[in-house]
């Protein structure tokens, strides 16, 4: 993404986390921001390996990465991965492949249907139906385990996955956020715990106005937070992510019933 495109998301992001909780979903239908899908029992047996389950012809894929240690008879931890503005699955799974494989997570990445995900403007819509889809694909293939169910992204993505986790907490158990600009607006559904990191010298969705004020939000809440900050910029490092992921497969919540 060239700097100035990415100013101008930078500014339009940090504007509308100005608004906090002003924004508004325009979901044609009774909730907004919400997922049918939910882990069950698979009823297919998943072979580790990157599987493309969605692959168009403009290149943005949906891809499912079943670690080298995944056993069937084991239920693993499941990530949906979300990449940030003007990235694809493809860009998401470099940056987190590594970590995934390590940690033993399954790990889902799907491809935005324009250059960034649809609520961002304000309105959940395709990107969110088809995420629903893709979740109900991969829990038919692969043994999951219910209390071990994160949402995480960077930059927009993180915003989207703080979104639709917080609205959906009642399917997902953590969330991830990496550099996220703000949360848009939807009745909040369980309490899944948040890891938010977030760089003091961030140029596009600075500090003050983005992570800082999301976890002052998160925090009046309730929710049970690690808000990690560090010197450096818009970035989520695959230390980072590395980090991240440690403490979501490290902890023990459950699924709220």
């Amino acid at each position: 993404m060239e700097r100035r495109d990415f100013m101008k998301r930078g500014a339009a992001a940090a504007a509308l986390a100005t608004l906090g909780a002003a924004t508004t979903s325009r979901w044609v239908g009774p909730e907004p921001g919400r997922l049918a899908s939910r882990p069950h029992k698979a009823t297919r047996a998943a072979t580790p390996g990157e599987h493309v389950l969605d692959g168009g012809s403009d290149g943005r894929r949906a891809i499912l990465l079943v670690p080298s240690t995944y056993d069937n008879s084991k239920p693993a931890p499941f990530l949906l991965a979300l990449h940030g503005a003007t990235g694809s699955a493809d860009t998401m799974l470099r940056g987190s492949r590594a970590a995934a494989e390590s940690h033993g997570v399954v790990m889902l990445v799907p491809s935005s249907r324009d250059y960034t995900w649809d609520a961002i403007h304000g309105a959940y819509g395709d990107d969110l139906a088809h995420i629903d889809r893709l979740m109900s694909d991969v829990f038919d293939r692969c043994a999951i385990d219910s209390g071990k169910v994160a949402v995480g992204g960077f930059s927009d993505g993180a915003s989207y996955a703080l979104s639709i986790g917080l609205q959906n907490g009642d399917v997902f158990t953590h969330i991830v956020a990496h550099s996220a600009g703000f949360i848009i607006s939807g009745p909040p559904r369980g309490k899944p715990k948040v890891f938010l990191s977030h760089g003091r010298q961030d140029p596009i969705l600075p500090i003050d106005q983005c992570g800082r004020r999301i976890a002052a939000q998160l925090r009046r809440g309730g929710y049970d937070l690690r808000f990690d900050e560090f010197e450096g910029g818009h970035v989520a490092t695959p230390e980072m992510r590395d980090s991240a992921i440690q403490w979501f497969v490290g902890d023990s919540a459950r699924r709220p019933s």
